[in-house]
């Protein structure tokens, strides 16, 4: 299977947190290929930015060191969040992360329950 990591994950794996469950942890180190999107260092920069939360200074190529493949982002993928009307007042990062996830077929490793109960059979539980 190959992976998506949303934005929570991505701090789990960095902080070796225990709330990324054991099966998430094994899918991640068994995957044949492991994405974090653009819009996820975008994400995580603004809330470093505004003193929500500490990443590394060099955070995209932190991730490479991890052996993270970065995944950009084009017009395509953020015309696909229409795919996902559900989601229309959720937050914009997440939109995307879904719909990147969809049409790259990958599986998005999550915690968020609103993503979870999309009932979307890509959309994997990070917490077990």
């Amino acid at each position: 299977m190959m992976l998506l990591l949303d934005s929570q994950v991505v701090l789990w794996v960095l902080d070796d947190n225990p709330r990324l469950g054991a099966d998430a942890r094994n899918t991640i180190g068994s995957a044949p290929g492991v994405f974090v999107s653009a819009a996820t260092v975008w994400e995580l920069t603004i809330k470093s930015m505004l003193g929500k939360l500490s990443v590394p200074a060099d955070l995209a190529g932190h991730l490479v060191e991890q052996g993270f493949a970065p995944l950009n982002v084009n017009a395509e993928d953020a015309e696909a969040i229409r795919d996902f009307p559900e989601l229309a007042r959720h937050d914009p990062f997440d939109r995307l992360l879904v719909a990147q996830a969809h049409r790259a077929g990958l599986s998005l490793l999550t915690a968020d329950r609103v993503l979870l109960k999309l009932d979307r059979d890509f959309v994997v539980d990070a917490t077990v």
